[in-house]
């Protein structure tokens, strides 16, 4: 992928500021929140269902985060995701935690059926288990899956009709016909609670300035991972690194995410 294209792509929102609406969980919320503004976008956290059709209309993106879900908020989040796809506004959704009970499966799946979902990021083993393959979850941890994790994304994407990104130490991004790989990032990332969850935010943003999803998909976790490989440079442990995160997040620019990015075309 040319890097002009994504660097045209972050000054975009850098320029633009877009609303990001996340319906998401409590645990990771505020960090969710300040990732967001350190990639150029703007936050809002609103899931009562009196309003969030009305907030979405504002949104360039929405964010569904299931990590913490109830009843009433998965309602939320068909609301106002019907009215997303009404206003033709991106829609990502993370299944936390699907594989590990019924009830997360079972409600990520029926998003997915009612809702058009333009991008599906989760971990292998969640997005195994939504894609019918042999995977194993415990918690909000996966666990992998058995399989070429390329391959079943991409079957998935295909029948599914999504952008499906599937994160780890290679990331990979595919809509059933073009696959992505992208390889920045670094294992001090996976020492802190709700890296995932950021990474989803991220990728609204990026997803609120472009009609591409698998290029803003690319994009985003590139630029989020090149901030994670910046803030382990020297860290002392889990929580300088955390602070360094949102800081390298907020100081990355155009150029930088031009020449860092590591983008593999499959």
């Amino acid at each position: 992928m040319k890097s002009k294209t994504i660097s045209d792509l972050f000054t975009r929102l850098r320029e633009k500021r877009p609303l990001v609406h996340h319906i998401t969980n409590y645990v990771t919320v505020n960090d969710c929140a300040n990732i967001t503004i350190a990639a150029g976008a703007a936050p809002v956290m609103a899931d009562a269902p009196e309003e969030v059709c009305e907030m979405v209309t504002f949104a360039g993106a929405l964010v569904l985060n299931i990590g913490t879900l109830n009843r009433g908020q998965i309602e939320s989040m068909i609301l106002a995701g019907g009215m997303a796809n009404d206003r033709k506004i991106p829609v990502i959704l993370d299944p936390v935690g699907a594989g590990a009970t019924r009830f997360r499966t079972d409600s990520a799946l029926r998003l997915l059926d009612e809702l058009k979902i333009t991008i599906l990021k989760g971990n292998a083993g969640e997005i195994g288990v939504l894609a019918g393959a042999e995977a194993q979850v415990r918690g909000v941890d996966s666990f992998g899956m058995t399989g070429d994790p390329i391959r079943i994304a991409q079957h998935f994407a295909k029948r599914a009709g999504v952008a499906v990104v599937v994160s780890g130490a290679t990331d990979i991004v595919t809509d059933g016909k073009r696959i992505l790989l992208v390889d920045n990032g670094h294992p001090m990332m996976g020492s802190i609670s709700g890296t995932g969850c950021m990474a989803a935010s991220v990728t609204g943003a990026f997803a609120a300035v472009s009609e591409d999803p698998i290029i803003a998909s690319a994009a985003a976790l590139a630029a989020f991972g090149i901030a994670g490989q910046r803030a382990a440079a020297g860290t002392r442990g889990p929580y300088s690194f955390k602070t360094a995160l949102f800081d390298k997040m907020a100081a990355l620019n155009p150029e930088d995410l031009a020449s860092g990015a590591r983008i593999r075309i499959q």
